[in-house]
């Protein structure tokens, strides 16, 4: 996928913008707060419907202004060329449109333009609560399957009218009309992490080989009490305990991602250049599997780069993705001069932008 061109207006602190991008990788360089980040994640939006940072639409809007516009022009690897424009205003809402039709729903836009971020609030899937990497699972398996989508829709809506059930003292068959709905979705899902856990694990201990000069080992697992047992069972053992607390305390919603470095926790035992090289990995795991299944390689986000990572490791994550298995890249620096030294050593074709209060200096 390329992105041509991208228009911003009001979004964030860029007034109004216009940036034309080259196929291969794309340079935003400037200081701290110069909206560097922001046209990173106007990029995301395209792609996902919403932020990639925990930011509402509201709070993506310009200061003093009402609404914000992001508009896209692309072209698939395939050479079709597709128009996407999202719009935000705080009366009437988001709009998304594809070709200037728009769409019913959101969800079914998820997937159409593919992007990977990394980004410094990846740290979240290592320091933060499981719910953290049940999110990013989902939104990774939601780039390859609506199904899935719909699914954890599904799930969530049942779970909140359990919990509000339990909350009143049920009988037995109301809770059972719940249960037999979870157990639907809930196993719906899980199958679907379980593939798409067991198709990430060999390509991310590959991808931090490569990264580490192989000096570490890494795995990721994927642990759900449904591993074990039908879901059927797991609702049924927990409803004494389900009816004390006043809400479902099992289910796929309590699942996890166990991220693991030489079979310790990489959150206790992990450097912080080993654990941005896992989340490294993982990322550019995700992009061969989605570039893979939808026949597609998605846009390559690399937001801070040089985060708690040291130049050497950087500059060979360069060299890795800047070969025809990915496609287009925007990185995002402080250091101009530090950035352009690395892509200079790659020969490929790059362009860099300086970004100074959320404008472009030509």
């Amino acid at each position: 996928m390329f992105l041509k061109k991208i228009t911003l207006l009001n979004f964030k602190n860029v007034a109004r913008e216009e940036l034309t991008f080259c196929p291969g990788i794309n340079g935003l360089v400037g200081d701290n707060g110069a909206g560097k980040t922001n046209i990173v994640d106007a990029v995301y939006y395209l792609s996902m419907c919403k932020s990639s940072l925990q930011m509402t639409d509201g709070q993506s809007i310009r200061h003093d202004t009402d609404f914000f516009l992001i508009e896209g022009a692309y072209t698939s690897d395939e050479g079709k060329n597709e128009q996407v424009v999202c719009t935000f205003s705080r009366k009437g809402g988001k709009v998304l449109k594809r070709n200037g039709k728009e769409y019913d729903r959101l969800s079914d836009h998820v997937g159409l333009i593919p992007a990977v971020i990394v980004s410094p609030a990846d740290s979240a899937l290592i320091s933060d609560a499981a719910d953290e990497r049940r999110r990013y699972l989902n939104a990774f398996i939601s780039q390859l399957d609506h199904a899935y989508l719909a699914s954890v829709v599904r799930y969530n809506a049942v779970l909140a009218e359990r919990n509000r059930l339990l909350k009143s003292h049920p009988d037995e068959e109301m809770l059972g009309i719940y249960d037999r709905q979870l157990v639907r979705h809930g196993e719906e899902i899980h199958a679907r992490r379980q593939q798409a856990v067991e198709e990430l694990r060999p390509v991310v201990a590959e991808y931090y080989r490569q990264l580490s000069d192989d000096r570490e080992q890494v795995e990721l697992l994927y642990r759900s009490e449904l591993n074990d047992r039908p879901f059927e069972e797991v609702l049924r053992a927990a409803r004494t305990k389900d009816l004390v607390n006043e809400f479902t305390t099992s289910g796929i919603h309590r699942d996890d991602l166990v991220l693991r470095i030489g079979g310790y926790p990489l959150r206790k035992y992990g450097s912080q250049g080993q654990q941005k090289s896992f989340l490294i990995a993982l990322k550019l795991a995700q992009y061969a599997i989605v570039a893979r299944n939808k026949h597609e390689r998605p846009l390559l986000l690399l937001d801070d780069l040089f985060d708690k990572l040291d130049a050497s490791r950087v500059e060979r994550l360069i060299r890795l993705v800047a070969n025809d298995d990915f496609g287009q890249i925007l990185i995002t620096d402080c250091n101009p001069t530090r950035l352009r030294t690395i892509l200079d050593k790659t020969g490929g074709e790059y362009r860099l932008y300086t970004i100074e209060n959320g404008e472009v200096q030509r």
